[in-house]
C-alpha cells in the first residue's frame, strides 16, 4: 500500500512538531513552513510516523491519503 502526504501551506504555522517527530517525512522550508520530504510513502513504519506527526499538528494541516 502507498500513501500520499500533503501539508496545507496556508494553514501551517511552522511550529515544526512534525519535522521533529518524523524527519524522514517532514522538513521545514525557507518560509518556515512544513513540507513533505517525500510525497508518497510506501513503508508502513514511515506511514505510522507520519500519522503520529499529523495527529500532533496543532492546526491539523497535514493530510495523509491512500495513493
Amino acid at each position: 500500500m502507498a500513501w500520499k502526504v500533503r501539508v496545507d501551506q496556508d494553514v501551517c504555522i511552522g511550529d515544526a512538531i512534525c519535522a521533529s517527530l518524523c524527519p524522514d517525512v517532514f522538513e521545514m522550508n525557507d518560509e518556515g513552513k512544513s513540507q513533505p520530504v517525500v510525497e508518497i510513502i510506501e513503508d508502513e513504519n514511515l506511514y505510522n510516523c507520519a500519522v503520529e506527526a499529523a495527529e500532533a499538528c496543532p492546526v491539523s494541516c497535514i493530510y495523509i491519503e491512500e495513493a
